[in-house]
């Protein structure tokens, strides 16, 4: 509501005095130094001056936002402006392209955003650049994230995003949290058990991705850690041939013959299992954060049409995500170790958590976000486990997800012979 109010005297303007005059002075030039300052945090003379080139897989954040932060560097870096290359989605020919590029002549790649696995194999074949230390606050960094960039005592990459998987729940068939497998199973078989043409509601219990790709390795080593063994354990000893680990194998192949995990589970890449669940067929979905906005965003999403609850596994998740390294090849190490530092930052991290849907890699992100699963997903990180660090563990996986895949599609519940030995040679670069 507006009021008439009587106009105020003005005075006659003061005469400054010497004390402001000088005060002005003062400010005038801290006001320009700080200008110098930004301007050489933007482009910092010691950088080597040229385009940047990130090799990176597909960016599947909500809205690109790996390239809006790229974009963001680009403002402020005029003379190091950086773009993306991307390569195949699928991890296995992921890893390839970027073992081939980075081992190419010309130095035309500076920074490689790495799957957490293959760290060791890059750092082992000499393609990798050391990192230093200095200005790394390893506190801010989670643990986890930050113990996949390192390799034989030294730093060679810094965490770009993390992963671990989440147990996603149709609530009308599952409002409860499975506390193990035997609770998600004991929920399963109650929903299934009857006539199945008198039941209504799902007809599968969990869908989950056990195609023959990286993800079968991801979920076999879940279902050893699920039933309380290992596949290799701390000290680098294959233990697949233990009674705990066959059971969880056993498990995989039970499943699928009485429809607690969804038959068309081996041909499910992540994509198809969420549109699985979407349907409504199943009571529950494994499968990484990025499932979360495709099942409750947009109209332009397709959300589900039912309530999904979300929590962490009942079992450890694999560890995933991408780490950022500079090439060995690099003609702009200096400049390429500016961009990484910028894009792990909090502030991006922030963006591409809240904006983009990847896991950070910094607890505060967590801390503050209004995500509605910050916290569950803060725990499932804190609580996964890594895949096996070795330089040959993408010969490892091959070898694990090609026998076990052999077992799923052939209800075989007994693990290949000679499985363990052909697994332990793997891990020494040799096939049996």
């Amino acid at each position: 509501m507006e009021t008439d109010a009587p106009e105020e005297a003005v005075p006659p303007p003061a005469r400054p005095s010497r004390r402001a005059v000088v005060t002005a002075a003062v400010i005038g030039v801290l006001f320009f130094a700080t200008a110098i300052v930004v301007v050489v945090q933007r482009a910092d003379r010691s950088w080597e001056a040229g385009e940047l080139v990130i090799l990176s897989g597909r960016d599947d954040s909500a809205g690109a936002q790996r390239k809006e932060l790229i974009g963001k560097w680009n403002e402020l870096h005029r003379g190091n402006p950086a773009r993306v290359e991307e390569v195949r989605s699928i991890a296995d020919a992921e890893r390839s392209e970027m073992l081939a590029r980075a081992a190419g002549d010309g130095g035309d790649v500076d920074i490689l955003n790495l799957d957490v696995a293959y760290v060791p194999e890059f750092a082992e074949a000499d393609l990798l650049r050391p990192l230093s230390e200095d200005g790394v606050d390893r506190d801010a960094f989670l643990p986890g994230p930050l113990s996949t960039c390192e390799y034989n005592g030294r730093l060679w990459a810094l965490p770009f995003n993390t992963d671990a998987a989440l147990l996603y729940r149709h609530l009308d068939y599952a409002p409860g949290v499975p506390a193990d497998w035997g609770a998600m199973d004991s929920a399963i078989s109650g929903q299934l058990k009857g006539n199945p043409e008198q039941r209504a509601g799902p007809t599968v219990g969990l869908v989950t991705q056990l195609g023959n790709y990286e993800a079968l390795t991801v979920n076999t080593l879940e279902a050893v850690w699920a039933a309380g063994g290992e596949v290799v354990d701390d000290d680098g000893d294959v233990r697949i041939d233990s009674p705990a680990a066959t059971q969880g194998l056993r498990h995989l192949v039970d499943g699928l013959v009485d429809g607690h995990i969804d038959p068309e589970s081996p041909s499910y890449t992540e994509d198809a299992s969420t549109a699985a669940f979407r349907d409504g067929n199943a009571m529950f979905l494994r499968n990484w954060p990025l499932a979360y906005r495709a099942l409750t965003g947009s109209a332009e999403d397709r959300p589900a049409p039912f309530r999904i609850g979300v929590s962490r596994l009942p079992w450890a998740s694999v560890l995933g995500g991408q780490n950022l390294a500079i090439a060995e090849r690099s003609e702009h190490p200096r400049a390429a170790r500016a961009l990484i530092d910028f894009l792990t930052d909090t502030n991006s991290q922030r963006t591409l958590f809240e904006r983009g849907g990847f896991a950070a890699t910094r607890e505060v992100v967590y801390r503050d976000s209004a995500v509605p699963y910050a916290e569950v997903l803060l725990a499932a990180v804190q609580h996964a486990r890594l895949r096996p660090r070795s330089p040959h563990y993408a010969l490892f996986s091959e070898v694990l997800r090609e026998a076990v895949h052999t077992m799923l599609v052939s209800h075989d519940r007994n693990p290949p012979p000679g499985l363990a030995d052909d697994l332990r040679a793997a891990l020494r670069g040799q096939r049996a």
